[in-house]
């Protein structure tokens, strides 16, 4: 599965459906999950169970991320963003730099297998929010 460099709804991002390739890319830890972007509600519930108390709160949020039991995932509506992931239902995906570091256009351009620019351009923008859900709690960790 190739990655790609694309400019994502919050800012420039490495995407694939291999864990394994994004972690050797961006020399990042084994053991530090990345989150699974979706563009169709049927498919985010397929694999994650949302508690029932926060449904519409994902459906109708923007530029947010949530986690539900150590799973982290976005439903993606920016209409650009949402038009690259819809062939693949979902994507894993990450910040386009060096674990720990910050956007670098040529390392990004290196480790990436296509590039995808569109009129937006890629520029870094401010990143998503982040919710951690409970049953019925939702804490804002970001």
């Amino acid at each position: 599965m190739p990655i790609f460099l694309a400019q994502t709804d919050t800012t420039v991002g490495f995407l694939s459906q291999s864990a394994d390739r994004l972690y050797e890319a961006k020399g990042r830890n084994q053991g530090k999950p990345f989150l699974k972007v979706f563009c169709e509600l049927r498919t985010l519930q397929t694999q994650i169970r949302i508690p029932k108390a926060h449904k519409r709160r994902v459906r109708y949020a923007r530029k947010s991320t949530f986690i539900v039991k150590n799973q982290a995932f976005r439903y993606v509506t920016d209409p650009e963003h949402a038009a690259m992931i819809r062939p693949f239902d979902w994507l894993y995906s990450t910040s386009a730099n060096e674990s720990g570091g910050s956007f670098d256009p040529q390392f990004c351009s290196e480790r990436a297998d296509r590039i995808i620019e569109d009129a937006r351009g890629m520029c870094e923008q401010s990143p998503s929010k982040i919710y951690r859900l409970g049953r019925n709690r939702v804490v804002r960790l970001r």
